[in-house]
């Protein structure tokens, strides 16, 4: 028996992927198990490179996973390995180092390496050693993602995963952002045809599950590659018309793409199969027009208000994320205090609050007034205590109101409680047993727990 360990970094994109290569070397029939111990055969980490601090953490992770798994194969893939694979391939003891375009193949090639010859042999080669140059080029498969049109990806998992299982059904961005390293990293964008995806979703609610959330780095694009061109409203009326699976979640959409169509969408009754959730994680950036005109995004902070009490008034009980970068070049103390005030003024649920940091190859990485650290730090202190403030607020609307819950897989680690998530998403807690796990439970909100989580009772 071989196992498998994949140690994944970043977004929900490299979630999704991980998952499906575990699903997809589980079912290969080849005898490989998952593990998380010191006695793994193959270790994959899927790195990230969105920030400074994600790349540094992708290095320190796969030099980790040498020290820690002695003898195994190690296997480096994600948006780091994409941009910077002479790295990865140049350190001891990784043995591949797989770019996005060539992820799909990550279980024939650890099928292929485990099958061929142990690991550090050299094949092939009756002088018994090789040059490092020769080394290093010999085990990176990483071909110039900006060159490729296909959407090349794994199935949706199938069995043993998360409750609410990720569909990728977009890849790639034409954006580039000036702070963004995400195109060089995935490509241009590129999209799942629709009967896949609705291939997928009917597996999935076949298999049992009750919601699949779709997930894609510019998933406001899907559709535009295609041909016929779709768009992201037409793959969501046909999921609802289908009715494969009981409820639909954005991961996140741009601001100029969440249409009118797709909030009536989320307007329509839960129980509806096929439902969209009144959930929204929308990346606003910067609350001030000069930064955003900077970054190269394309709203003003007036379109992005607008937006959202268009969403709120449409669906008062809607959750709105909002993405927030802080520190951006020539950001002044006006500049932090209007994207303050703009999301102080705005009705959202929650704040996800990320520091500025330069991503060699982009444009913002030349830019002369860089904002120092301290700086950076104290003011992302500020955003993270008005995007608690506003996580709290918004729970507590729905304290001694029945909600529909979601049961998760897992018991909460320190209660044992069940826990699970509204479509809205709120997180509830409650008591109940194993064998309401993936069901759903009406659910009346008592509190709002120390730690911040609502906790209630089970309705019969």
């Amino acid at each position: 028996m071989k196992t498998i360990w994949i140690k994944t970094l970043g977004c929900k994109v490299n979630q999704c992927e991980s998952e499906a290569i575990e699903n997809a070397l589980i079912e290969s029939d080849s005898g490989i198990a998952l593990c998380q111990d010191e006695s793994a055969d193959v270790v994959v980490v899927n790195t990230c490179s969105v920030t400074s601090k994600a790349a540094m953490q992708s290095r320190q992770a796969v030099r980790q996973a040498v020290r820690n798994h002695p003898g195994a194969r190690i296997v480096v893939t994600g948006c780091h390995a994409q941009t910077a694979p002479e790295q990865f391939g140049a350190m001891d003891g990784v043995d591949l180092v797989i770019g996005n375009r060539e992820k799909h193949r990550i279980p024939g090639r650890i099928l292929a390496q485990i099958n061929s010859h142990p690991k550090h042999q050299t094949p092939n080669n009756t002088s018994g050693h090789r040059s490092a140059a020769q080394t290093t080029a010999q085990k990176i498969h990483c071909p110039d993602i900006t060159k490729t049109t296909l959407f090349d990806s794994l199935p949706a998992i199938a069995q043993g995963a998360r409750t609410r299982p990720f569909l990728k059904i977009q890849d790639g961005c034409n954006a580039f952002c000036t702070y963004c390293i995400v195109p060089h990293a995935r490509g241009r964008s590129r999209s799942l045809e629709v009967d896949q995806v609705l291939r997928q979703i009917q597996q999935l609610g076949q298999s049992g599950y009750k919601e699949v959330v779709l997930t894609g780095i510019h998933i406001g694009c899907y559709g535009q590659d295609l041909t016929p061109k779709t768009a992201l409203p037409d793959l969501l009326w046909r999921i609802r018309e289908a009715g494969n699976i009981d409820r639909v979640r954005l991961s996140s959409i741009e601001p100029a793409e969440l249409s009118n169509a797709i909030i009536q969408m989320a307007a329509e009754k839960e129980r509806v199969r096929g439902s969209l959730c009144p959930h929204f994680h929308i990346p606003l950036q910067s609350g001030d027009n000069d930064i955003l005109q900077r970054m190269h995004r394309p709203y003003t902070k007036e379109y992005f208000s607008d937006l959202i009490f268009r969403i709120v008034e449409r669906i008062p009980t809607a959750a709105i994320g909002v993405d927030t970068l802080i520190g951006f070049p020539g950001e002044t103390t006006g500049a932090f205090e209007n994207s303050f005030e703009l999301i102080r003024s705005l009705p959202i649920a929650y704040l996800h609050v990320f520091p500025f940091s330069p991503r060699e190859g982009t444009p913002a990485y030349t830019y002369e007034d860089q904002i120092h650290s301290r700086v950076i730090k104290d003011r992302c202190k500020q955003m993270r205590r008005l995007g608690q403030d506003k996580r709290t607020s918004f729970y507590g609307r729905f304290i001694e109101q029945t909600v529909n819950v979601l049961v998760e897989e897992r018991r909460d680690k320190d209660s044992g409680l069940l826990k699970g998530i509204t479509n809205n998403y709120v997180p509830v807690r409650f008591e109940g047993p194993d064998k309401w796990v993936n069901s759903f439970q009406r659910v009346n909100m008592l509190r709002i727990a120390a730690d911040g989580v609502p906790e209630g009772k089970r309705i019969k």
